[in-house]
């Protein structure tokens, strides 16, 4: 619990103004819960023990990890007790922690930070003008600055894939000339000329001749002049015998 246990009526409103305020602020990026005055909502581990800091912020996704603590502080609560006790505890923790201090208080703030050595992310003072309340941030630490738990990326659109260059069209052959009649050969065309046959007729010429030489030929009939002959003679013949007998 801080040193200062009662803080006067007014500065205690102002305290739990700033709060909700703050909580407001936060939504947007966390989740925030919130120990106005003397309640005790939300806490922190430090070692064994549980710290209930103003404001405690926790990341948007399900294990809801701590992203950060906020402490705001009045006019009276900046001393040197409250800074070894309190900054000094919150800031340890891995979560970066953010201090708001009155503008008055600015340069006390800052000088017990670093007389302390008291990593401090981000101090913000605050100041009221009328019924409204501004916050002006003096000072950021750039190596703990508040960050909000990142999200898992979308997945990347996949890039369309370049069309395949079609394959360039062959070039067409060049028209072949028309190749001249080849020259007949030299008895076929003294054939032709001399209006023989052609080839299919030889052929079948061919194949009769072949056909007529195996089969035996008859015998010739005798001539006419050829018949006579034999009986002349045999008649001149059988002349002397009878002579004979005579």
């Amino acid at each position: 619990m801080s040193p200062i246990l009662v803080r006067p009526v007014r500065e205690q409103l102002e305290h739990d103004r700033v709060i909700r305020l703050l909580q407001a602020k936060y939504k947007r990026k966390f989740e925030v819960a919130i120990n106005p005055g003397n309640e005790q909502n939300a806490s922190v581990l430090v070692g064994t023990s549980p710290w209930f800091p103003d404001l405690v912020l926790y990341s948007q996704e399900r294990s809801r990890k701590l992203a950060g603590t906020v402490e705001v502080e009045t006019a009276e609560s900046v001393n040197n007790l409250e800074a070894m006790s309190q900054w000094k505890t919150f800031a340890q923790q891995r979560a970066p922690f953010h201090l708001y201090v009155p503008a008055s208080s600015i340069d006390t703030a800052r000088r017990m930070a670093t007389d302390f050595q008291i990593p401090v992310a981000e101090i913000w003072a605050y100041s009221a003008f009328g019924d409204q309340l501004r916050f002006t941030l003096v000072h950021r630490s750039p190596a703990s600055e508040v960050k909000p738990a990142a999200r898992p990326a979308a997945p990347a659109e996949p890039k369309p894939r370049p069309a395949a260059a079609k394959p360039a069209a062959a070039p067409r052959p060049a028209a072949t000339p028309p190749r001249a009649p080849a020259p007949a050969r030299a008895g076929l065309a003294n054939g032709r000329a001399r209006g023989a046959r052609p080839a299919t007729t030889t052929r079948a010429a061919r194949r009769t001749a072949s056909a007529s030489a195996k089969t035996p030929r008859k015998a010739a009939a005798p001539a006419r002049g050829g018949a006579k002959a034999p009986a002349v003679r045999r008649v001149a013949a059988k002349k002397p015998a009878a002579r004979a007998q005579k």
